[in-house]
């Protein structure tokens, strides 16, 4: 049995899951290596530094770099640690179709590096079936490592908190991976829970599934409402005034970001395309870019209006663009307006300009993500889009 240099190898070890994970273990006592090639953001971390937005990450970073928390672009680490955690996700194809192919070629690139003695530990979300796949294709190339799938849950921007305060759901194929991987995560949280391995990769995709057709619900109760001049804002807050029942009950908004599309996508394949409630999910929060172009297409001459979109990030108070609907708007407006100016509190972007000076150069302004840094913008005289109803206007336009 080989020496292991780190109990701990993250594969993807800088990127938005990984990172907080890796601190994390080497926080609570794990020599930990960060397995990544990208080396501008290795040089930023290495110094202590955070390449994202991750509330108390970066206090915690500089107490553990080069003590327990180690980076590298070396590939060999992977041979010299015990438990892989591997945080790459089975993308979707043109065809919205998960992709297995790159998981394939990924443990080919890797395979070598696998001893029998390691335990591999997946991640990210992946299509249902994958991890059974996995243990198949290592067992035909004689590999007897141990394989797990314990799913990330953590909202991002939140990564420290939630690591430690949040269950953590289990899956393998054995009792001895099981054992040795809840006393892994027992490391963070004191509530772990067990399923089998195809029952995890499901739970993974029905939470973020989930949430993705609750914010289709609401947008398209916005729909509904604004196309017949109605405040959608006035009815739901009637209907959530201390009503038990509409407590989780969301407000309109763009819904995006790297995982709840694709993983929407993902169950809809396993299902054989039967999944019509996704699909009709998946239309009408990828729809609100146009819907919001078309209505103002309605009320004013568009190609005579400078427009101004505030927030560019996927989501509020983060600095994260991946599948943000806010460059779909972009391109929509590109089309039809006469000037579009982008700015985003967080994101420094060739392009982008301050948001007084887009404020200043508009004719109408949409908040497409509703940083906090936004409250005290003095948009007076400004035509208003503002589906978040975050100035409290009613989201009406």
């Amino acid at each position: 049995m080989a020496t292991n240099l780190y109990d701990v190898c993250i594969i993807g070890g800088l990127g938005h899951v990984g990172l907080p994970l890796g601190i994390s273990f080497a926080d609570s006592g794990k020599k930990v290596i960060l397995y990544d090639i990208n080396q501008k953001t290795i040089d930023i971390v290495s110094r202590g530094k955070m390449p994202f937005i991750e509330e108390g990450a970066e206090e915690v970073l500089k107490r553990v770099i080069g003590k327990t928390l180690f980076i590298s672009s070396d590939k060999e680490v992977i041979s010299e640690s015990y438990f892989i955690v591997i945080v790459i996700g089975t993308p979707v194809d043109e065809h919205l179709n998960p992709e297995f192919t790159i998981f394939k070629k990924f443990f080919e690139e890797i395979i070598d590096l696998i001893r029998d003695d390691q335990h591999i530990v997946l991640r990210s979300t992946v299509f249902p079936g994958t991890s059974e796949k996995i243990k198949g294709y290592l067992e035909s190339r004689g590999k007897l490592a141990k394989l797990s799938f314990c799913p990330e849950r953590i909202a991002q921007g939140k990564a420290m908190e939630e690591l430690r305060q949040l269950p953590q759901i289990i899956a393998s194929f054995d009792d001895v991976s099981l054992k040795e991987v809840k006393e892994l995560f027992s490391l963070l949280t004191d509530e772990i829970l067990f399923l089998r391995p195809i029952e995890a990769e499901l739970a993974k995709l029905f939470t973020n599934v989930w949430r993705y057709i609750q914010f289709a619900i609401s947008n398209q109760f916005y729909q509904i409402t604004t196309q017949q001049g109605l405040d959608f804002y006035r009815i739901y807050d009637a209907i959530t005034y201390k009503y038990p029942r509409a407590q989780s009950f969301p407000t309109a908004g763009f819904a995006a970001g790297p995982c709840l599309f694709k993983d929407t996508m993902q169950l809809a394949a396993y299902s054989n395309n039967s999944f019509f409630l996704g699909h009709a999910a998946m239309l009408v929060n990828e729809g609100l870019p146009n819907l919001i172009v078309q209505r103002l297409k309605d009320k004013y001459t568009l190609r005579d209006k400078t427009v101004g979109i505030l927030g560019m990030a996927f989501k509020a108070n983060n600095d994260d663009t991946r599948e943000s609907l806010s460059f779909k708007l972009k391109k929509l407006l590109e089309i039809e307006a006469k000037k579009v100016f982008c700015s985003d509190v967080y994101i420094q972007k060739e392009g982008f300009v301050p948001a007084q000076d887009l404020i200043g150069e508009s004719d109408i302004i949409i908040l497409a993500t509703p940083h906090k840094e936004y409250t005290d913008l003095d948009i007076k005289g400004k035509i208003l889009v503002d589906v978040w109803n975050f100035y409290g206007k009613g989201g009406l336009f």
